[in-house]
């Protein structure tokens, strides 16, 4: 009862603060943006989040984070470099196909682009992309290969490739990359990084090697889509936004409606997850008995959790946002766009459920030394300011996604040779969990509704890519925390490197 009380606290400050900001703007400066309905079904949604996320945050810490470390670990005992291979590629494109968030992009992509782009097609390439890498992650690991330069690499193939692509695919490449990480994904990935990365001798590079995986699963996912579109050119792409669903009337049917859709697909999610763990489970861990029983009913916590998360946010918050960000860009006072942004930036982050797991894991792993909260505070920064930047990018004429992440990712790589190693896989690992369920509906949609304004020059291009910048912000805000540890870590007189 303690530990739910707990999680209860904590996701109701997170959730509330955005939820408080939605209403001071339907009733101040976006007056009578929603209707009574919209309204009644926002606030709904929100109680159905703040339930929600608290019991999947409690399964996720009795079932999915044990499985995760139970699978890294024996795959390292085992000493098979060709089974971590195999499984590495083979769990991370499952893992990724079952992801809630990148199912709820491709879909929205199929939507806006008016099945030009299919969700089947995103859906497979991201996660043959991530299946790829994650092998890639696993076999670093085992070799001690550094991340930095794994990344630098990577990311510089990355950059190249971005200049043969067109712009629509440019930004949907990397909205996928952050849409891939979410509330499934990430606690299972970092959870087999720890389960291998403890089993290594050496502390300081176990503690190293806990983070970057996320990171290197999301760079997959840009590769995947890029690849695509190498392979496959389509000419320009144009799309069009649905508002007419937000004169819905009816308060309850929408939420008891999307129920038996919203289920499936969390079932579906946690196939993967549980097949792996029956599977394991009858080979290697024979845990039985109260163990076994324990990550059962932490599995069933994790799809309960999942269900009511997702129908709130879908049915609750997606269409708010979309409404918001149309009502703000009619007023035609940029000002109040960009402070609008920024202070939605600021807590929207809070309420994402793999923000939650990757910041305890960080507390939990450095010993409490990189306190949470801190990390928090740098990536409510970094989001705030994706949001600006794309505000600014949508409303600038001639301004692209490029001309921001290209400059943006040069700056990134080059604090990888400054910032403490430790640092740079929390990062990269820090861009993947900013970017979850919230950020792929209400945030993708408010960003959404003021591309497709009447007031602005929408493009493809401009719907999609602030997945991309809230994917890429986190990576340079929490390098440079790590720069600023560094510096205080020598003021102390500490001389072992983070």
């Amino acid at each position: 009862m303690h530990v739910l009380l707990n999680k209860f606290k904590e996701v109701l400050f997170s959730v509330l603060p955005v939820t408080i900001i939605v209403l001071i703007l339907n009733f101040t400066i976006a007056t009578e943006a929603l209707d009574t309905p919209a309204l009644i079904r926002f606030i709904i949604g929100a109680i159905l989040i703040i339930i929600g996320l608290t019991i999947f945050l409690i399964g996720i810490d009795i079932s999915v984070t044990p499985i995760g470390q139970l699978v890294g670990s024996k795959l390292v005992k085992s000493n098979k470099v060709w089974l971590v291979a195999a499984l590495g590629i083979s769990l991370g494109f499952l893992i990724c196909v079952a992801e809630p968030d990148l199912t709820i992009l491709a879909n929205q992509i199929a939507d806006v682009t008016v099945g030009n782009i299919t969700s089947i097609s995103i859906v497979l390439v991201v996660s043959a992309g991530v299946g790829v890498l994650v092998m890639v992650g696993l076999l670093r690991i085992l070799y001690d290969i550094p991340l930095y330069k794994m990344l630098f690499v990577i990311y510089l193939i990355i950059m190249v490739m971005g200049f043969f692509v067109s712009p629509e695919f440019f930004a949907i490449a990397f909205d996928s990359s952050g849409a891939t990480t979410g509330a499934i994904t990430v606690p299972f990935v970092l959870a087999i990084a720890v389960g291998i990365s403890a089993l290594k001798k050496n502390g300081k590079k176990s503690e190293k090697d806990s983070f970057g995986l996320v990171g290197l699963a999301s760079a997959g996912a840009i590769l995947g889509v890029l690849v695509l579109n190498l392979i496959n050119r389509q000419g320009n792409l144009s799309g069009n936004l649905d508002l007419t669903h937000l004169k819905e009337t009816k308060i309850l049917a929408p939420f008891i409606n999307s129920f038996p859709h919203t289920a499936m697909d969390a079932i579906i999610s946690l196939v993967p997850i549980i097949g792996i763990f029956i599977i394991f489970e009858f080979t290697w861990f024979k845990l039985g008995g109260k163990q076994l029983v324990k990550i059962l009913k932490g599995l069933f916590y994790v799809f309960l959790g999942l269900v009511l998360f997702l129908i709130g946010v879908n049915e609750g918050f997606m269409d708010v946002g979309s409404q918001i960000g149309k009502t703000i860009v009619e007023m035609d006072n940029k000002i109040w766009i960009i402070l609008v942004s920024l202070f939605l930036g600021f807590v929207v982050v809070l309420a994402e459920p793999a923000v939650y797991v990757l910041t305890h894991q960080i507390e939990d792993v450095t010993n409490g030394y990189v306190k949470r909260k801190v990390v928090l505070v740098a990536l409510s920064i970094a989001m705030g300011l994706a949001l600006v930047l794309n505000v600014i990018r949508i409303l600038v004429p001639g301004m692209e996604l490029w001309h921001i992440l290209l400059p943006g990712y040069i700056i990134a790589l080059a604090l990888m040779f400054f910032t403490p190693k430790l640092f740079v896989g929390m990062a990269f690992d820090s861009g993947g969990v900013a970017s979850g369920p919230m950020s792929a509906t209400f945030i993708l949609a408010f960003s959404q509704g003021i591309a497709f304004s009447d007031t602005v020059d929408s493009v493809l291009a401009d719907a999609f890519g602030m997945i991309a910048l809230i994917a890429f912000t986190p990576i340079v805000t929490v390098q440079i925390l790590g720069i600023l540890f560094k510096i205080k870590s020598r003021k102390e007189g500490l001389n072992n490197e983070l």
